[in-house]
């Protein structure tokens, strides 16, 4: 799976790209929105920003003009993904994304409330597994398939840079959430939200849930808390807690929202904060560094636990504010 050729597609089966870019120095952005037929939305989100007066671009309006500057059309739904998007159709599953959202009073847990570790979730796994074989889904492709079908996932990278004359720039880019109403946009298209630059500050980006993001506006948020004295660690977390407060510390709710926030801050200080330390044990959140030296490192997380492997549910700790 990637954020663009191979991206999980929306329920039709289509992949949708989202993309923002800003420019520190020019205090300059760009960006589409819910693009098709085009593999590399971040340039032209760049192009966006750099070739018209608009700051925005969606659909059908995006992929013109970015044909227009000279990106070739092409099917960006590859084999492997097409046979996920089969599984995820003929299971028929309960994460389509009709009906009351995570933040109405009508929303009700999806029957895989019972957890990956629960007789429940086995059982599907088994009825999905056999799925996957008839599709043709290889041995030891179904696993991940099987989680994504389940867990639907957000296929989202955001960077943020500092050269070292001290110029600033973030970018993010999306596929989306996978098996999405075609039109949906996130929060990655989003200035602001899924990516903000300031050259006074610093830059941050998110990535995870998207409508969740998008009611706090987190990479704007964060920026204005480092502004106001706060470390990027510090400003992340209040962004993540800002997303809880939503909620009213409902985690019954919070344990279907994800979300990672990646922060650098003009002179070079950084963080990497998320609302959990993974979706799984074995999937740690982490942020990619390189500053001459090439590393990964764990997320610092608001809260122990990932949220996709429950029970037991987790809860808020004592104090919490």
């Amino acid at each position: 799976m990637s954020v663009g050729l191979g991206g999980l597609p929306n329920e039709d089966g289509v992949v949708e790209l989202d993309s923002c870019c800003m420019h520190g120095p020019s205090r300059m952005a760009g960006s589409v929105g819910g693009v098709r037929n085009i593999k590399n939305v971040s340039m032209v989100a760049k192009a966006v920003m750099e070739h018209t007066g608009h700051v925005m671009l969606v659909g059908e309006g995006a992929e013109c003009f970015a044909v227009a500057m000279g990106f070739p059309r092409e099917n960006l739904l590859t084999e492997p993904s097409r046979k996920k998007w089969m599984l995820w159709k003929e299971f028929h599953s309960d994460t389509d994304w009709w009906g009351p959202g995570l933040a109405s009073p009508y929303w009700k847990a999806p029957e895989t409330d019972s957890g990956p570790r629960s007789g429940m979730w086995q059982e599907r796994y088994l009825q999905i597994d056999e799925l996957a074989a008839s599709i043709g889904i290889a041995p030891e492709l179904r696993a991940q398939a099987i989680r994504e079908v389940i867990f639907p996932p957000t296929g989202t990278i955001h960077c943020s840079a500092l050269n070292e004359k001290g110029e600033i720039s973030g970018c993010t880019t999306t596929s989306g959430l996978a098996w999405k109403i075609p039109g949906r946009v996130g929060d990655s298209p989003i200035i602001g939200a899924g990516c903000y630059t300031d050259q006074d500050v610093g830059s941050a980006g998110a990535t995870g849930s998207g409508e969740e993001n998008i009611k706090v506006a987190g990479a704007h948020t964060i920026l204005e808390n480092m502004r106001h004295g706060m470390s990027p660690q510090e400003a992340g977390m209040d962004a993540l807690k800002r997303i809880v407060r939503n909620y009213n510390n409902d985690m019954n709710k919070l344990r279907f929202v994800d979300m990672t926030y990646y922060i650098l801050r003009k002179d070079g200080a950084y963080a990497g904060v998320s609302l959990w330390e993974g979706y799984s044990p074995d999937h740690p959140h982490k942020i990619a560094v390189h500053d001459g030296n090439k590393r990964s490192e764990k997320t610092v997380a608001l809260f122990k636990g990932n949220s996709q492997d429950f029970p037991p549910f987790p809860k808020v700790p004592p104090g919490f504010k």
